[in-house]
């Protein structure tokens, strides 16, 4: 995923799952042969109340440059538009406005911090929604952008991420989007967690059959 010479554009809600991954990506720096430099880069939504403070800090201890990219997301999807679904469209506003962000600072990768829990409630959101066997891949070229995609995180539990950002006391931020907990992903994670009750193996037996299917480069 990372080769001598990328700059790698890092986006950064603030959440859990994206400053664990700005922090592993930090630290390997300090052992890969390969050189690489980071950029970290959170998008604001132009609703809510959303501190950066405690971003703008930890990039400040880790030593990596951060930029913060205003948009007004949150009010096109929730206002203008007005979208009963609105999740969908905020994700794919979201992709390109940080696609844009990297390619101004002049990177070459974008690295998002889903993790192997994303991926599979990916495949039963398409599944279940769109009628499709779909996930998204461990890295994807943007030929439109010249970008790749890359996501360092999708072998990585969420249990784990959740034990790392609680055992290196780092400060999360909250999510001001008030589809937060109420989104079809949550139901879809709150099924699973349902569904591991019968069987603990769920997770394990459906992202092996991800890794076996060959579906979207995997």
């Amino acid at each position: 995923m990372i080769q001598d010479g990328d700059r790698v554009a890092v986006g950064v809600s603030g959440g859990k799952d994206s400053l664990a991954l700005l922090v592993a990506l930090r630290q390997i720096k300090n052992f890969l042969p390969r050189k690489f430099e980071i950029e970290a880069v959170t998008l604001t939504m132009g609703i809510g109340e959303f501190d950066p403070a405690p971003i703008k800090e930890l990039c400040r201890k880790i030593d990596v440059n951060y930029t913060i990219e205003e948009t007004l997301i949150g009010k096109i999807v929730f206002e203008a538009r007005e979208e009963k679904n609105p999740c969908s469209l905020c994700a794919n506003l979201r992709r390109d406005a940080l696609n844009n962000a990297a390619k101004r600072l002049n990177c070459n990768k974008v690295a998002l911090a889903h993790h192997r829990d994303d991926v599979i409630e990916t495949l039963l959101l398409s599944t279940f929604y769109e009628g499709r066997l779909h996930t998204f891949s461990p890295v994807t070229y943007l030929d439109r952008k010249d970008l790749y995609v890359i996501r360092p995180l999708i072998y990585t539990e969420e249990k784990l991420v959740k034990e790392f950002i609680k055992g290196n006391n780092i400060t999360t931020v909250p999510n001001p989007c008030q589809m937060n907990g109420k989104s079809r992903r949550q139901y879809i994670k709150d099924l699973l967690t349902n569904l591991k009750e019968v069987n603990c193996e769920i997770k394990n037996n459906i992202f092996g059959a991800i890794k076996r299917s060959g579906i979207d480069r995997w």
